[in-house]
């Protein structure tokens, strides 16, 4: 009961005319860029960890699953961080597009747009006075005109991410990630003998990594952190699996040779 009552009077107190202006300056819309940094880490530790595995399965030494890891971190990573930011951009120059098609139609063919407005708040239920009045009042401005179009007829987002922070937190993500399966093994290029079993290891710290992944992705999906965390945890283990299986038919195949 007490936690209810936490959660009515936080839910009050988070739309009083103050907070709820607070919440609506600059749009009203907050990118906290957390669905960038899971799909990076993800991306990032099972990537690695697939090299990694596939590396031991051919036998190579620590210097290679080293050389080739930290080639993955920077190369996938970068390219991974570059298709987000192009990806973002992209969704930008269609939405300054349509924008740029809707301003002329409100200029070249004011009655037509104005028809559409009508139609598309006709379609939400309103009629007779108050859809005429709700009419009058969206194409009064012309901003808003333009932009109810885009919303509401587009269903293009008048505020996106910025593409530099989504590609830099992608980035960051991808490589503190996937930088577990890798940790042990840069151990014992520096102190070599120390470990016993580092591949065990590896994937010890990679499975925990994935998890936690998984359970953190379930603050932005409608998942129980725990069964995000087993899924996500099933993807890397599959991947690892293969590159492993991959690596180690390649090793067949070279000593048959």
């Amino acid at each position: 009961m007490a936690d209810k009552q936490r959660r009515a009077s936080e839910l009050a107190a988070d739309h009083t005319a103050e907070a709820i202006a607070a919440r609506l300056e600059d749009g009203g819309v907050r990118h906290p860029y957390l669905r960038d940094a899971i799909l990076g880490a993800i991306d990032g530790c099972v990537t690695t960890f697939a090299v990694v595995a596939g590396v031991v399965g051919a036998d190579l030494p620590v210097s290679a699953i080293v050389v080739l890891g930290m080639a993955n971190l920077l190369a996938d990573g970068f390219s991974m961080a570059a298709s987000d930011f192009q990806g973002i951009r992209a969704e930008r120059q269609v939405y300054e597009r349509e924008r740029w098609i809707e301003e002329s139609h409100v200029v070249q063919i004011p009655e037509g747009e104005r028809e559409e407005v009508r139609q598309i708040f006709a379609r939400k239920g309103l009629a007779g006075d108050d859809l005429d009045q709700v009419v009058r009042i969206m194409t009064a401005d012309r901003q808003r005109w333009v932009e109810t179009m885009l919303d509401l007829e587009k269903g293009l987002l008048l505020h996106g991410p910025s593409p530099w922070r989504a590609a830099l937190t992608t980035f960051v993500a991808f490589a503190v990630a996937g930088l577990a399966p890798l940790l042990i093994f840069l151990y014992d290029l520096v102190a070599p003998g120390q470990v016993a079993s580092a591949f065990m290891w590896s994937a010890l710290l990679t499975g925990v990594t994935f998890f936690a992944i998984g359970a953190t992705k379930s603050l932005v999906v409608n998942q129980p952190w725990y069964l995000a965390g087993l899924e996500t945890l099933a993807v890397g283990g599959t991947a690892a699996v293969i590159a492993f299986a991959v690596g180690l038919g390649l090793k067949q195949v070279g000593i048959a040779g």
